[in-house]
């Protein structure tokens, strides 16, 4: 049975996805900031306490699993560049422990060479640097650290997400190129659990919609 470190546990993508893992087989080892919050419990779920932004907490998360899901993303909270820094230290750690694969979400807003975006996906894109320019700034970022390893990264890129249901009719494909304006939180977590055992995107930013 294979481990997984698995940061972002207690976000509304985090927690589906915390689930499906466990259901698929997977023993899961998380790192979350207040696991008393934590309402999952599973016999093959373990969660650390600690801080993606702390490289000790995060080498204690990474440590004898297999491979690596993040879904962190800012919170109003957040410091800037929360999500590239964290990458950052998972990417170390996993360097230390000889561990190689790693799928990492992030928002749509990204790039990646083979979109062709239409005139909505341009015009949403104009709106995201106005009005969450820190944060598409930081998904970029992420994904640059992640494009300068030597990990076998998937980067999971997703549009606005929904608490709609599982539909297993979701779509893959790039920003403009067999894609549409939303999913589902539940889908996106399955799309990376059967990427997990799939290995299709490695190296890859694909984009998930319904």
């Amino acid at each position: 049975m294979k481990t997984l470190a698995l940061f972002g546990i207690t976000g509304r993508t985090g927690l589906p996805l915390a689930e499906m893992l466990l259901q698929a087989g997977y023993k899961v080892k998380a790192l979350a900031r207040n696991p008393d919050k934590l309402a999952l419990q599973h016999p093959n779920l373990t969660v650390v306490r600690g801080d993606v932004l702390r490289y000790e907490d995060v080498r204690r998360t990474v440590e004898g699993t297999d491979a690596v899901v993040s879904v962190i993303g800012p919170t109003k909270d957040s410091p800037p560049l929360m999500q590239t820094n964290g990458t950052r230290n998972i990417i170390k750690a996993m360097e230390a422990h000889g561990i190689r694969r790693i799928i990492s979400m992030t928002g749509g807003g990204v790039p990646a060479a083979p979109d062709q975006p239409k005139a909505p996906d341009k015009l949403i894109r104009f709106i995201m640097k106005l009005v969450a320019k820190k944060v598409l700034e930081d998904g970029t970022q992420h994904a640059e650290v992640l494009k300068g390893s030597r990990l076998d990264w998937t980067i999971v890129r997703g549009p606005r997400l929904t608490n709609g249901p599982l539909t297993h009719k979701y779509r893959v494909g790039w920003v403009g190129v067999n894609a549409s304006t939303s999913a589902s939180r539940k889908d996106i977590a399955h799309f990376i659990t059967q990427e997990l055992q799939q290995g299709k995107f490695i190296r890859q930013m694909p984009f998930i919609s319904n």
